[in-house]
Parts: C-alpha cells; structure tokens; sequence
C-alpha cells in the first residue's frame, strides 16, 4: 500500500501540516488540503510581514489557489535555482528547507514502509514524528 505525505513546513523546517492520500496522487492535487490543515493559527496580515509561499515548477498552475488563501506565491522554473547559485555562491534555495525535513521524517524507521491499515493510525505516527521534529529542534534553538 503506496502512501504520498505532502508537507507544509515554515522557513526554518518546522513542520506545520501534513497530508496523506495514496501514492499515485500527484502533488498539485494535495496543495490546497496542505494549507487547509495548518495547525497553528497563522498571524494577521499585514505590510510589513507578509506571508510568502515557496513553491517548484511543479506548482505552476496552483496560483490562485495559493493568493486565496493570502499568501504571496513564489514559484520558482526548473533550473532558475541553478542559475542564480551560479551568479551569487551565498544563494540559498528556500524550498530545500522541506527535503530537509522529508530526511527528518526517513529517519524514523517505522515510517518508511507502511504497515498501518487504517489511515488514521498512520496519520498519528506522522503526528507523533512532527511533535519530535519540532522538539528536537527547539532543543537545539535553546543550546
């Protein structure tokens, strides 16, 4: 049984929602659930602090879905990443940021491979690992 997680994480990796459906959905399908399921309460809008969203090639005709929902899309072509460390070698692509974090997630070995039945069970375990990811980075942010 193939399981796809599609992950919504803020810019120091700290995951904020999670998603799963089944392995042969693709990741456009999933975004708009992703930024339906954060579980904190997202601050106010303003000006001076706006809301930015980080997105790959993939993501090219999800636009609107993503301003309805109040963020500023940031939707990067294939191979402009590339370009731009080429130019300045202190560029750091932001949405690598969630690789990072997906590796987190391969580090607990109960959830590489699927053995939960029921998606609920699944779900808790992804929920269980997000709680130590967060935790385990707050101990290292109070080092």
């Amino acid at each position: 049984m193939g399981t796809k997680r599609s992950l919504l994480v803020d810019e120091k990796g700290l995951p904020l929602a999670i998603v799963i459906s089944g392995a042969n959905t693709h990741d456009i399908k999933l975004l708009e659930e992703t930024l339906d399921h954060i579980v904190m309460q997202r601050p106010d809008l303003d000006e001076e602090h706006p809301q930015n969203l980080c997105l790959d090639a993939g993501y090219t005709g999800s636009r609107e879905a993503v301003e309805q929902r109040n963020y500023i899309p940031h939707i990067r072509p294939r191979g402009e990443e590339k370009k731009a460390l080429e130019h300045n070698p202190d560029f750091r692509a932001r949405r690598w940021v969630v690789e990072v974090t997906h590796s987190f997630f391969n580090r607990f070995r109960k959830l590489l491979v699927r053995y939960e039945k029921k998606a609920a069970n699944y779900m808790a375990l992804l929920q269980f690992a997000c709680a130590v990811i967060v935790w385990r980075k707050l101990i290292c942010v109070h080092r």
